[in-house]
């Protein structure tokens, strides 16, 4: 079996890495990284950053994304913005790109990695919260995307990688909002690949199985381990970690993948295939907001 990349469960950079990708892959390029404080995000953005990329990390929480701005730069030497937005309300999103231009003069890579999410039995979810759900990762995923195209990408090209999920593919229960979010983010996905490839800009989504050191992990983490359900029924019989997703979203923004546009990469071990989804095997599961 080979060897799983080292990661630490909190929202800390790697105390130590070997690189498994030439150091220079994103020299000098600029990726700008929507939920890029914590968990997967955060991960990405240090993974970019040791392979020589400066970033942008964007969020609705300017202090989380501060101080982990302060953690990147100080581990890679790489140069980190943090800035503030919200993926519902372009204003903000045209601000922090106007300001991520302004300190960098280009963005050459985008991560669409603000989501929100919680589980919830489809009869009795709130109006609001599927509404809400749907505003901020799909919507949310159209917005940022739509001013960096409009800011820079129309004219320069570039790569925009989306983080999505595979709860749609066969409808996983207390997550119609999550599923149906993602699912639509993946349509988007393959039609801006189509639209926008004649100007040089590769669309692709990255969809992540269970993660270890994510919040939404820690929250279900006592739950599945009661339950012995970490990784029953996934092939590879262990859930991943920040740094195997983000090394596959290092794959899919570099050069590597030049040829790569409009698809879907699972990066789950497996599990959509084969995970158990049924709600007796879940009595009680309690139904609590988590972001992912």
């Amino acid at each position: 079996m080979a060897q799983l990349p080292p990661d630490v469960d909190e929202d800390d950079c790697l105390p130590e890495y070997r690189h498994l990708f030439s150091p220079d892959l994103l020299r000098d390029k600029v990726a700008f990284i929507t939920g890029g404080g914590s968990g997967i995000g955060f991960r990405i953005a240090e993974i970019f950053m040791r392979h020589g990329c400066h970033t942008v990390i964007a969020s609705r929480s300017l202090p989380r994304v501060f101080t982990a701005a302060k953690k990147l730069t100080a581990a890679t030497g790489q140069r980190c913005l943090p800035l503030s937005l919200d993926v519902r309300d372009p204003p903000t999103i045209i601000a922090a790109v106007d300001e991520a231009l302004k300190e960098f003069g280009k963005i050459d890579i985008l991560v669409n990695g603000a989501a929100g999410n919680f589980l919830c039995p489809a009869s009795a979810l709130s109006f609001n919260a599927f509404k809400t759900v749907l505003d901020i990762d799909t919507a949310g995923t159209f917005n940022v995307s739509r001013v960096v195209y409009e800011k820079f990408f129309q004219d320069h090209g570039g790569v925009i990688l989306n983080i999505t999920a595979t709860l749609g593919n066969r409808g996983q229960i207390f997550q119609v909002h999550a599923g149906s979010a993602k699912a639509a983010v993946d349509a988007m996905t393959r039609h801006l690949a189509v639209e926008w490839g004649h100007q040089n800009i590769r669309v692709n989504s990255l969809a992540p199985g269970p993660i270890s050191g994510t919040e939404g992990f820690r929250r279900l983490g006592g739950f599945l381990n009661s339950q012995k359900l970490r990784s029953l029924g996934i092939p590879l019989q262990r859930c991943g970690n920040k740094t195997e997703i983000a090394h596959s979203a290092l794959y899919l923004v570099s050069p590597i993948a030049s040829y790569v546009t409009g698809v879907v990469l699972v990066a789950d071990g497996g599990a959509w295939l084969s995970s158990l989804n049924s709600t007796e095997m879940l009595p009680g599961l309690p139904s609590f907001p988590t972001k992912l």
